[in-house]
């Protein structure tokens, strides 16, 4: 799985070759206001806006108890210059209720803020996975281009940190509001006014101390944007650099009997170590960017309780403040420059931020062109959708991939109830696509396919999947595991040459590790007869039996599901004679045609003789290139 090229440093220390890349669009706030409005506004919304009610309550109660801490350093400083022991106790008790205060409220919020971010990363988890998975959302997005890969990493990883941090912010920048407000007017009124000369010229500036606050916050915050400003991109890279290399090694933990047999080890060796070299060439970009910010921030912290002491002493050394006065100005000056530093501190914190938010944006807009794709008109998609009859039809059906090559042209016709139908065909000419069409899982295209009304359908792909649990899972898939009792399980187990599993029906394994293919293959034709649907869809189903299992198979499918309409994909010898006709794919330079082929003369035909596609060669028609 592939991404863009990242921007990589091209010397050993890590220096950056892309420093000025252009921020993405949209912006991180819009994007971070379209999931907030979407969270807020959704089911239960009054109980989770109580909730940031509740929590930005906390946060005031949180300011006023840091103001009554400020006033408080005038009594007790003073007292400690005046050496007034009564005072100095009595302070000390009040300083004590206060911090108790604190940390009562420090709790609470924690508790709220904590449960406010596990709430909306369900929330926003489970929106993704509900749109991923539906409508095979999950199998189409494979095939498109753009900004969505490791889609796993996205929904467990990206989504937790756009929300956490999200609600870390919206109680961050609350508070710090909180105490800009409440501090300047504090400090404004205790700082006094500054009066120098200029020349002849007398200058006064009041509440001189906010307007050293305000230059000594804006200097810090146009620095940590100037330097910072290229984190954002550099940690989107890093993140789609992390999950390609995750997805790799989930590869090769899946494929590893494949790459066993093969002797594999050493190419996919190279391309872990391929996925490694970016992961880390990209790490040298991000502790290029760093660097800087730590060395910023760390000066701009040390600085921060000294330089209010140095604005603020030649009023105390003149005597018209005390070193009460002078303790409240320097607390005062922390919580402004606390606040309007802000920025200052959290900024590589929001540049991992917003990169998660802008790889959950791009998930989500892949999922909704998928979306749209499916609600466009019939020129421009393939539309599947239940037509009046118990009848499969196909209309003017141009299977396309997502590039818009035509892969199969012009199919018409149909397909009765109670009939089975056998698709041969050359590789490649679009065989397993069409079943993926009849599935509603290929919209690139145009056409239409009917479906009939009021059936249920069940397509037993090449390879089945197994979900992970207990073979009684595997086996009742997709209905629950508690949906058959004993008896039916191993009864259908039984008939399919699976009797050795019956005893095992509670064993939790990877079932799609230990059974064989050929054992995959049966389990799922045992899912037919548990599932008794009315019309099957088989893609290469039998293709690691034997010919007497699947002769076994086959004929437990005809006699058992004999009212079913099947029809197959396959190029097994001797499937023709477990179906009544057979149609070949015949490519084509245009795509691939179905054409209708005549049964062997030893084979006894039936009496009514069902067609599946009724025309001989459709009318030629220009081949187009279909939106993917």
């Amino acid at each position: 799985m592939t991404s863009a090229p990242v921007p990589v440093p091209s010397d050993d220390d890590g220096a950056e070759t892309a420093d000025d890349a252009p921020p993405l669009q949209p912006s991180t706030p819009g994007l971070f206001w379209h999931f907030a409005q979407s969270y807020f506004s959704s089911e239960r919304r009054w109980l989770r806006r109580s909730a940031l009610g509740a929590l930005l309550a906390l946060s005031a109660v949180q300011t006023f108890i840091q103001v009554r801490i400020n006033l408080w350093n005038v009594d007790f400083f003073n007292a400690l210059e005046r050496k007034d022991v009564d005072t100095f106790l009595r302070q000390s008790l009040v300083f004590v209720d206060w911090v108790a205060a604190s940390v009562v409220v420090a709790v609470l919020q924690l508790h709220m803020r904590m449960n406010l971010q596990v709430s909306w990363r369900r929330w926003l988890t489970r929106d993704l996975v509900g749109k991923w998975v539906d409508s095979g959302r999950h199998y189409q997005l494979k095939f498109m281009t753009g900004d969505h890969d490791n889609p796993d990493q996205r929904i467990a990883d990206d989504a937790r940190l756009a929300t956490e941090n999200a609600v870390d912010f919206i109680v961050g920048i609350t508070d710090n509001l909180l105490l800009l407000v409440a501090f300047v007017g504090i400090l404004w009124s205790v700082s006094g006014a500054l009066t120098f000369a200029i020349g002849e010229t007398p200058v006064t500036i009041p509440g001189y101390m906010v307007w050293a606050a305000l230059l000594y916050a804006g200097i810090g915050s146009f620095l940590a944007f100037w330097l910072g400003r290229p984190l954002v991109r550099v940690n989107v890279d890093r993140r789609a650099r992390e999950g390609d290399l995750r997805f790799r090694l989930v590869r090769v933990r899946e494929e590893s009997e494949g790459v066993a047999l093969s002797r594999g080890e050493a190419d996919e060796r190279a391309g872990l170590d391929r996925a490694l070299t970016d992961v880390v060439m990209v790490w040298r970009a991000l502790i290029a960017r760093l660097r800087s910010m730590m060395a910023l921030s760390t000066g701009y912290g040390l600085l921060a309780p000294f330089f209010p002491v140095v604005v603020a002493a030649p009023h105390y050394f003149a005597g018209t403040i005390a070193l009460g006065g002078l303790m409240q100005i320097v607390g005062a000056f922390g919580q402004v420059q606390r606040g309007l530093s802000w920025f200052v501190d959290n900024f590589s914190r929001y540049s991992e931020w917003a990169a998660s938010v802008r790889r959950v944006a791009g998930f989500t807009d892949a999922l909704e062109a998928l979306e749209r794709d499916r609600s466009i008109d019939a020129d421009d998609s393939i539309v599947v959708a239940p037509g009046a009859e118990a009848v499969l039809r196909l209309r003017g059906l141009d299977i396309a991939y997502p590039d818009g090559t035509i892969v199969v042209a012009g199919a018409d016709g149909e397909v009765k109830p109670g009939e089975r139908v056998l698709v041969v065909g050359e590789s490649g000419t679009g065989k397993s696509t069409l079943m993926r069409c009849i599935a509603g899982l290929w919209p690139w295209g145009r056409g239409t396919i009917e479906l009939p009304s009021d059936c249920r359908f069940m397509f037993l792909p090449q390879r089945p999947y197994l979900p992970l649990g207990t073979l009684r899972a595997a086996l009742a898939y997709p209905s629950r595991e508690d949906a058959f009792d004993d008896a039916t399980l191993r009864a259908a187990l039984e008939r399919v040459e699976l009797a050795g599993l019956a005893d095992r029906l509670d064993e939790e394994e990877r079932w799609d590790h230990i059974l064989s293919g050929g054992e995959q293959q049966k389990l799922a034709f045992a899912r037919l007869l548990l599932q008794k649907p009315d019309w099957i869809v088989m893609d290469e189903a039998t293709a690691a039996l034997d010919e007497n299992s699947q002769h076994v198979l086959m004929t437990l499918l005809t006699q058992e599901l004999a009212g079913a309409t099947v029809i197959s994909i396959g190029h097994r010898p001797g499937l023709e004679n477990y179906h009544d006709r057979t149609v070949v794919l015949v490519r084509g330079e245009d795509g691939a045609r179905l054409v209708r082929k005549r049964r062997p003369a030893q084979v006894k035909r039936p009496r009514a003789e069902r067609r599946l596609f009724k025309a001989s060669w459709p009318r030629s028609r220009k081949t187009r290139a279909t939106k993917s």
